[in-house]
């Protein structure tokens, strides 16, 4: 039987009839790569090469902060040749006011900070006075929320002062504290003003111990000892009723202060290295922190339930700790990381995804620090939301203007609610006695402006903290004015009688002195007295020793009145011969 033999021919996929390749589309190589599923039928693949118009349902986000934008001023209204501290601290290194801009500084001899108007921009002299009153290196500093003349520093010497600064800035080298608050045990890296209660700070060591000052009275109204390692931060609610902290030991915790009790803790991020914690307005918890693979992330979180986080969002790799920065007017949330040359910022809203990127502001150099401008200094002429002070590792000092694009001249009510004021609600009683209060606000309208220093008091009181050492001291001191009054007394003449109310001028009774002149007064004769004890010691200790001298060596012997005196002859001058 015969059998046709035919050749059988495989096809081939790189050639059609006409003996070319056909064509591949670059949306179709794009779109076949897929991973962990099926891979689709030819039938839906050729479906992606028909062309047939499709209609776009994204919706762009209502928002009107989306097109904020920042800009640098130039650098001739910048602040220039300022010596950034060199620090390894977490810290911002700078605070500002409507009034003053402060930045840590490099100090020899222990630690100082600069404190400029803010007019005073351009080159900054390398001999400006500082203020540098503390033994180590300064590690955070704050301005009173109710007093722009008043700035608290912490620092390694343990111990945390209160300044007064004139208006119109200091002349020369500030080294006199209004008042020293003494009771860490190991350096001192955060000081936080209360909210809403006059003269109330909150400073942590890193003995793991927070304490809660009254100012005014300079002792220690609470301290909490709820923490087992490192205090990484710590934020106030909008009404200074609530705390919440972030510690080493990875847990962030919500605090009742004037109770002490820890309300609710959890793990805040996965990451060893430092986080951040601050309240918002209306009670939500924004941390920032790094993950178990050290990716910079942050998260929202209800205070209920602070283990489960609404959103949890990784941002990039890097090594600079976050810190945010809040504006509660706008709820505009601004990332700065320290070694980044950007500022990224976002806007929290109860939609979802709850917190909305907007944008970046990128910048040719790395930040060191930052300090944000309280809403009453922004410029609400040219629709200004927030302004920025970034620290160059060159000393450059920059200043970033966020602008709403606008095109009306007219004041925007919807840009600038009612801010918070520099007035206080409470005092620092009235809030220890359990009283809470919503913070003053005020308008912006037709702008802000600062008014006179206002000085701050210091009336102490018996510290129950203190050692016994302590107290004598003050014991000691307070003997000591008593005897001088009573020697004042004692050496006062006999009373003028005054011939127009007919009593005696002594009767009257004398003009109250301001406690912190009174302190420097007292201060002052115990140095005049301890100096008349050393040179009263250095008299007695010279007329010993010219005794001691003399008893050693003996008299020079005179010469006989019939032998002539041949050192009187060497000792004339030739002319006398």
């Amino acid at each position: 039987m015969d059998m046709e033999v035919t050749e059988i021919k495989r096809p081939n996929s790189f050639s059609n009839k006409s003996g070319k390749r056909p064509q591949v589309s670059k949306r179709y190589s794009r779109e076949r790569c897929y991973s962990f599923g099926s891979r689709p039928s030819i039938e839906k693949l050729r479906d992606n090469f028909v062309d047939r118009p499709k209609m776009s349902f994204r919706v762009v986000r209502s928002s009107k902060f989306r097109h904020v934008y920042g800009q640098a001023l130039k650098r001739e209204q910048c602040y220039d040749n300022i010596r950034v501290s060199k620090s390894s601290w977490d810290s911002t290194f700078c605070a500002v006011n409507p009034k003053f801009l402060a930045i840590i500084v490099e100090s020899a001899g222990g630690g100082a900070f600069i404190v400029l108007p803010h007019n005073k921009v351009g080159r900054i002299p390398a001999d400006h006075p500082l203020v540098g009153g503390h033994k180590g290196p300064v590690l955070d500093i704050a301005w009173c929320p109710h007093n722009d003349n008043v700035i608290a520093s912490g620092s390694e010497d343990c111990v945390v002062k209160v300044w007064q600064i004139p208006d119109g800035g200091i002349s020369r080298t500030l080294t006199e504290p209004v008042v020293d608050l003494v009771y860490h045990q190991r350096r001192v890296g955060l000081v936080l003003w209360h909210p809403t209660a006059q003269n109330v700070l909150l400073t942590a060591g890193s003995d793991n111990q927070i304490a809660i000052w009254n100012v005014g009275t300079g002792e220690v109204l609470i301290s909490l000892d709820c923490h087992p390692d490192l205090i990484y931060s710590a934020c106030w609610n909008w009404t200074g009723s609530k705390l919440v902290t972030t510690c080493r030991d990875k847990k962030i915790r919500i605090i009742d202060p004037r109770k002490g009790e820890v309300e609710s803790e959890a793990i805040a991020h996965e990451g060893s290295k430092a986080s951040r914690a601050i309240f918002l307005k209306h009670g939500l918890v924004f941390t920032t922190g790094f993950s178990r693979m050290s990716e910079r992330q942050y998260t929202l979180r209800t205070p209920d339930a602070l283990n489960e986080p609404i959103v949890t969002v990784e941002i990039d790799t890097s090594n600079g700790v976050m810190f945010p920065l809040y504006d509660p007017d706008t709820n505009l949330i601004y990332l700065c990381g320290k070694g980044d040359s950007v500022i990224r910022y976002f806007e929290v809203t109860p939609e979802p995804p709850f917190v909305h990127y907007i944008n970046t502001f990128q910048t040719p150099d790395p930040q060191r620090g930052i300090g944000m401008m309280p809403k009453r200094g922004c410029d609400v002429a040219t629709c200004e939301i927030s302004k920025f002070y970034r620290l160059n590792n060159s000393g450059l000092c920059q200043v970033v203007s966020m602008t709403v694009p606008r095109k009306s001249e007219l004041f925007q009510e919807d840009l600038y609610p009612d801010t918070l004021s520099d007035e206080a609600s409470l005092t620092a009683d009235e809030w220890l006695s359990g009283e809470d209060a919503e913070p003053c606000t005020m308008s912006l309208k037709g702008g802000y402006v600062s008014g006179r220093a206002q000085q701050l008091t210091v009336t102490k009181r018996t510290n129950a903290l203190a050692t016994g050492k302590d107290r004598e001291k003050e014991k000691e001191r307070e003997r000591e004015r008593r005897r001088d009054e009573e020697d004042k007394d004692n050496r006062s003449p006999t009373p003028r009688v005054d011939s127009h109310a007919g009593t005696p001028a002594s009767a009257t009774p004398p003009p109250t002195l301001n406690p912190l002149v009174e302190k420097q007064l007292s201060d002052l004769a115990d140095e005049i007295r301890k100096l008349k004890s050393v040179v009263v010691k250095q008299e007695n200790r010279i007329r010993a020793l010219e005794a001691t001298v003399k008893s050693l060596i003996p008299p020079i012997p005179s010469p006989a009145p019939d032998q002539p005196d041949h050192n009187h002859e060497e000792n004339m001058a030739p002319d006398e011969v």
